[in-house]
């Protein structure tokens, strides 16, 4: 089956839709114009199934290069056997490439090499043939070495034997994953005066059922130097499987010898690689989770239901250097720009009530848009009492990034003349009037409707929020005599 087959199945889609959607990528289609505008070829595919074809095909070729690469390399050593090229040409994952790669790496100096320098390996041949005759003396004997140097360079040899057979670490790997658990403990003389990670502080969960958000947060835990993060799993268990499949004779007096090479090979060279390939499973797993809860949350925040043909006035809240108001036409236009001073240190409530209403009558606004950050609590209840009797409403919108979108560039060619702070008012305004519009102006990572942002990986969050601005955008369209240059930006076609 060959990799547009095995997407097929995967996506349960036909592989005539696969072709024909990398057809149009590899023309530099981008994925929204094919999901709206080539409909007829790929067999009305969205845009979720076209982005999971593009990504699981790269995976897909980038594992089949690196099967070729890996089977090159073994037949270049003369050691390809056709038990092994199946079993390279059957993996699905390129961790599996690489365990059934491991034993023919050229390795960095280790302590099974420096015993093969010695001339240990025959030695090492001889004890795992588990003899019944004679003694570790005798078998050990004849080696400049001496008897006591050269078992232990054969027990190294061993370890790094077993170490290197994939079998094994498949099975090891599973066990852990399906029955270990994570734990984390606070470090001794660790510092987390605001009690961030308190509930990490003695924890413990199944690695198969961890939760993303409990992962992400225990790593960052132990980045900032507050956690120790570790796997428990049942290690007399794997211990007694390893046992089983390589002590042949029990009756052998190299069975101790054998046992301490498998002690030692789990111990130093198997699970510190283990463990290792299980964390970074958990954190690509929690990151993709993460980025995925991004990415709906910005797409309902996209979604939100503009308030067309309104008079509105955005009100960012503030305390010592007052709340800026901007009024702002039914089209977004600015109209007027306002600052006062309700709250402490200066509490001019009443001069800054009669501003606040003053607008109101002169505009005729509709709706006043008070930023959630802030002093917001304490604007919303002078808002309130302003308005009192009149038919003016008012909400709480999310100024989350606001701040940003003020003092780029973009802001301060659209405003020059406004301090940041004014330019905000009119984004939090506009947010009510045109969400999608105005927040199209902001970089996705900045709108804060994610969790753990900082802690995945920058380059996927920013293709995938990048994604999914361009989603909504075709799909909602826009208007080409109001559009700004900034929401054209993401129209395809």
């Amino acid at each position: 089956m060959n990799n547009k087959e095995v997407l097929a199945k995967n996506l349960k889609i036909k592989v005539s839709q696969i072709e024909a959607v990398l057809k149009l990528l590899e023309e530099g289609a981008t994925i929204p114009f094919i999901a709206r505008y080539r409909k007829e070829v790929t067999g009305s595919l969205d845009e979720e199934q076209i982005r999971a074809i593009e990504k699981e095909y790269t995976y897909l070729e980038n594992l089949l290069k690196r099967k070729e690469d890996v089977i090159r390399l073994i037949e270049e050593k003369e050691m390809m056997t056709d038990e092994l090229r199946s079993s390279i040409l059957a993996c699905e994952k390129l961790a599996d490439v690489e365990d059934l790669y491991r034993p023919f790496k050229e390795k960095k100096k280790t302590k099974a090499s420096e015993a093969i320098k010695m001339g240990l390996e025959p030695l090492a041949k001889k004890i795992m043939s588990f003899p019944t005759n004679g003694s570790i003396e005798t078998l050990a004997s004849g080696f400049e070495c001496g008897v006591e140097k050269a078992t232990e360079g054969a027990k190294y040899i061993i370890a790094e034997w077993i170490s290197d057979n994939a079998y094994y670490r498949k099975y090891i790997k599973k066990e852990i994953w399906n029955n270990g658990s994570i734990e984390s403990k606070i470090k001794k003389n660790a510092t987390d005066e605001k009690k961030v990670y308190q509930m990490y502080y003695e924890f413990s969960e199944p690695i198969k059922y961890a939760k993303h958000y409990r992962v992400l947060a225990m790593n960052r835990g132990e980045k900032e130097g507050v956690l120790n993060i570790s796997l428990n799993f049942d290690k007399e268990k794997i211990l007694e499987y390893l046992k089983n499949k390589i002590i042949k004779n029990t009756a052998s007096f190299v069975v101790p010898l054998v046992e301490e090479a498998i002690i030692d090979s789990l111990k130093r060279l198997i699970y510190p690689s283990v463990e290792r390939e299980i964390r970074a499973d958990l954190t690509t797993h929690a990151e993709n989770k993460a980025i995925v809860t991004f990415q709906d949350n910005l797409e309902n925040l996209l979604m939100t239901k503009p308030v067309k043909e309104k008079v509105v006035l955005g009100f960012d809240p503030a305390f010592r250097t007052g709340c800026k108001l901007a009024v702002l036409n039914p089209y977004g236009g600015v109209l007027e720009i306002a600052t006062i001073y309700p709250h402490e240190p200066k509490n001019e409530k009443e001069k800054s009530k009669e501003i606040l209403t003053n607008l109101i009558k002169k505009y005729g606004v509709q709706i006043i848009a008070i930023g959630n950050g802030t002093a917001s609590r304490e604007s919303e209840a002078f808002v309130a009492e302003s308005i009192k009797g009149s038919n003016v409403l008012y909400n709480l919108v999310s100024e989350a990034g606001a701040s940003v979108y003020s003092a780029s560039p973009l802001a301060i060619k659209e405003f020059p003349d406004l301090t940041v702070e004014k330019r905000s008012a009119i984004s939090i305004g506009r947010r009510v009037q045109d969400p999608l519009s105005e927040l199209v102006k902001i970089d996705p990572k900045s709108i804060g409707v994610g969790e753990y942002q900082h802690d995945v990986n920058q380059k996927e969050l920013g293709e995938a929020l990048s994604f999914t601005v361009s989603k909504i955008v075709n799909e909602i369209g826009v208007n080409i005599n109001t559009a700004s240059a900034s929401i054209l930006s993401y129209i395809y076609g």
